[in-house]
């Protein structure tokens, strides 16, 4: 097994490297949602770096999850921004579009965050290139909560398509999963992780897992409360219909729908 400081180090550099890059990309584009892009590809390229320092079946199996996640992730992002100016999200998060505010606090406030963000969160990947299978039908497991956070990203991403097709939609969007939760896809995107958690980290013995958990869970803070739900809730509120639609939908973990009652905060 390899050096963790090894691991450690590589990954780290893939992260800091594909962010350079993003960074680079961005200045000519003109805008920081890039990196929305990038997230994706940067965790496919640590997987692939894990996967040969492993040189076992686990590494190339998570390359293959993180590998359709961040695939799918990043064209549907890059299709969906094509066209379009700067995200909301960053804009507030910035306080002003790039050319306004510079790169200087697009790389403090973005790519530094996002570039350390991928290397906390491919915590599992690294541990699968440290440790052998302890326990394989975690790995399992891990596999099947992956495939739910991909089914509904990819289920919550086609409804959303196909509403904004329809002529006659309402000024929201409640259908189907989105009944359910307002975020189906960043609910997904949680699932994919702490599935890839449970397959990289704790299949690896109890240690790992312990050491690994800080990788789901800053996922999940980040999909909810720093550049994800939360941040775009502030946007949605002021569209007609949608304080309304917030009031029976849960915001993030699926329930059923409650009429007349007011919405749970998470």
């Amino acid at each position: 097994m390899p050096d963790v400081l090894v691991v450690a180090g590589l990954s780290l550099a893939v992260a800091a490297l594909v962010m350079v890059a993003t960074a680079v990309a961005a200045r000519r584009a003109g805008r920081v949602s890039v990196v929305d892009v990038a997230w994706g590809l940067a965790l496919v390229g640590v997987a692939v770096v894990c996967a040969v320092l492993a040189g076992d079946w686990r590494g190339w199996l998570l390359v293959a999850l993180v590998g359709v996640w961040g695939a799918r992730l990043s064209s549907h992002i890059f299709t969906r921004g094509r066209g379009h100016g700067e995200d909301p999200r960053y804009r507030e998060l910035l306080g002003g579009s790039l050319p306004d505010v510079g790169m200087r606090v697009a790389v403090r406030k973005v790519f530094l965050v996002q570039g350390a963000a991928v290397w906390l969160v491919s915590l599992p990947l690294q541990a699968a290139a440290l440790c052998s299978v302890t326990w394989t039908w975690v790995v399992w497991l891990g596999v099947a909560v992956w495939a739910l956070g991909v089914l509904f990203e990819t289920v919550g991403d086609a409804q959303l398509a196909a509403y904004k097709r329809d002529p006659d939609r309402g000024p929201v969007m409640d259908r189907g999963l989105w009944s359910w939760t307002r975020h189906p896809n960043y609910f997904g995107d949680a699932c994919v992780w702490w599935g890839i958690w449970l397959a990289g980290g704790v299949a690896s013995g109890w240690l790992p897992a312990l050491v690994t958990v800080l990788s789901p869970i800053a996922m999940t803070i980040w999909l909810v409360w720093i550049t994800g739900a939360r941040l775009l809730e502030r946007t949605m509120m002021e569209r007609p219909g949608y304080p309304e639609y917030a009031t029976h939908t849960s915001m993030f973990v699926p329930r059923p729908p409650k009429r007349g009652r007011r919405a749970s905060r998470v």
